[in-house]
């Protein structure tokens, strides 16, 4: 059974940053995708960046292109998110998800395995 589990949320200033972690387990997931999804309060689930396991490939929706980054450590079996100059509108729970196929979906419906989330506050 895949179970993932997300830290490193926190309270930071606008313009700060913070690095997400994601440590997953169960499964060897050389042939899975990862990804970061968030849901900012009253807004629907969306999709932030992902990352093909295999050859660490990624996709990023345009909304944080330059500014946040995934990255995975294939030996701690760990996925991260480093966010960076962050806004107030990037104020939501970050989800690490994970999906049996090698390659990165914006889809939420495409990933069969999801962490609790962590939450990330930006104050002004």
């Amino acid at each position: 059974q895949v179970q993932l589990v997300e830290s490193g949320g926190g309270l930071v200033q606008v313009g700060g940053s913070l690095r997400l972690s994601c440590a997953a387990s169960g499964a060897t997931f050389d042939n899975y995708a990862m990804a970061w999804f968030r849901q900012a309060p009253g807004k629907e689930l969306e999709f932030v960046g992902g990352i093909r396991w295999t050859d660490g490939r990624t996709s990023y929706a345009d909304s944080v292109k330059g500014r946040f980054a995934v990255s995975r450590d294939r030996a701690k079996s760990s996925l991260s998110l480093s966010v960076n100059s962050l806004r107030p509108e990037d104020t939501a729970v970050f989800y690490c998800a994970a999906r049996s196929y090698n390659r990165v979906s914006h889809l939420r419906e495409e990933y069969e395995y999801w962490g609790q989330g962590t939450q990330v506050t930006v104050s002004s």
